[in-house]
């Protein structure tokens, strides 16, 4: 996960204790904060941004987070650059496990390890902050739009060896 707080949307919620029946989350971002999130994704617009959380208790102090991310955005068309509106519907699950000393001190190799619980609480704002970010079309393309490659690339810029230029130097 990305640093605390680098995020420009924070919730955080106190899980330790956590009640032994879980806990329902709902967060929603403030105009400004999505309008900090839209800057932060390179976004045209981020006009809605809802993540309904669950988090239940797991062994040894461990949570799972799960839920799902709604989130109306949009973004500019790779070829046209005119708005290209979506909507983003993701399910989102994590785990966490109270910090521990170093990974090697612990003996896990795992590249899944749970993510910390710091200080006793979660950052749900900067989970739904990311998934967003993960669920974003990394080439979104206005409907029928296509990028059609110059013909003859040599009229545009005819091709002069670098060589040339030290041949004529001689």
């Amino acid at each position: 996960m990305t640093a605390p707080n680098a995020l420009p949307l924070s919730r955080l919620v106190r899980v330790d204790p956590l009640p032994r029946d879980g806990l329902d989350v709902t967060v929603e971002a403030s105009a400004e904060e999505r309008a900090k999130l839209a800057a932060f994704n390179d976004l045209v617009s981020l006009d809605a941004l809802k993540a309904v959380f669950q988090l239940h208790p797991l062994a040894k102090g461990k949570v799972r987070v799960v839920g799902r991310l709604h989130a109306d955005v949009v973004q500019s068309c790779v070829v046209t650059l005119d708005p290209v509106p979506a909507r983003i519907d993701a399910p989102i699950s994590v785990d966490f496990a109270p910090e521990v000393p170093d990974q090697e001190e612990v003996g896990e190799e795992d590249d899944d390890l749970p993510e910390p619980i710091v200080n006793g609480m979660i950052d749900l704002g900067q989970i739904a902050a990311e998934f967003l970010t993960l669920n974003l079309d990394p080439y979104p393309r206005k409907e029928g739009a296509t990028f059609e490659a110059p013909t003859d690339i040599d009229e545009i810029a005819p091709r002069e060896s670098p060589f040339k230029k030290l041949a004529e130097k001689k």
